[in-house]
């Protein structure tokens, strides 16, 4: 195996490990549009690293497919945004509601998409690609 291959391997490897280590530790669902997610290390939105702790995401309208995310208190707003509507992937646990995007070595990894409690489609968010 070549250098660059092994350490792509490793990469991938702590990426998922990581992965599964911020996984949610624990929600609570309060009604069709609110859910507070716990993380247990810190996570990225676009424009923002939230530190470990437990944040409201909430959809804004029905409709529209914007989604808020703020401190549990609701004091703080950290993120509106509009979304793109996925499909949550077959293989998806549907206790699980967020995917995670790869990371460098020591940053926080991306939350890629919101899946609220329940529901076969979540929010993907969207990055700006520079």
């Amino acid at each position: 195996m070549t250098m660059v291959t092994r350490r792509s391997i490793v990469t991938a490897a702590g990426a998922v490990v990581l992965g599964l280590l911020l996984a949610t530790t624990g929600y609570t669902w309060t009604s069709s549009k609110t859910m507070y997610l716990s993380f247990s290390g810190p996570v990225a939105l676009p424009g923002v690293t939230l530190p470990a702790g437990t944040y409201t995401f909430e959809r804004v309208s029905d409709d529209i497919h914007i989604v808020r995310v703020s401190s549990r208190d609701q004091k703080t707003v950290y993120l509106t945004q509009f979304t793109e509507l996925v499909d949550r992937p077959n293989r998806l646990p549907i206790t699980q509601h967020i995917t995670l995007g790869e990371a460098r070595p020591g940053m926080a990894p991306p939350i890629k998409t919101w899946f609220p409690a329940g529901e076969r489609q979540g929010h993907q968010f969207i990055y700006d690609v520079r």
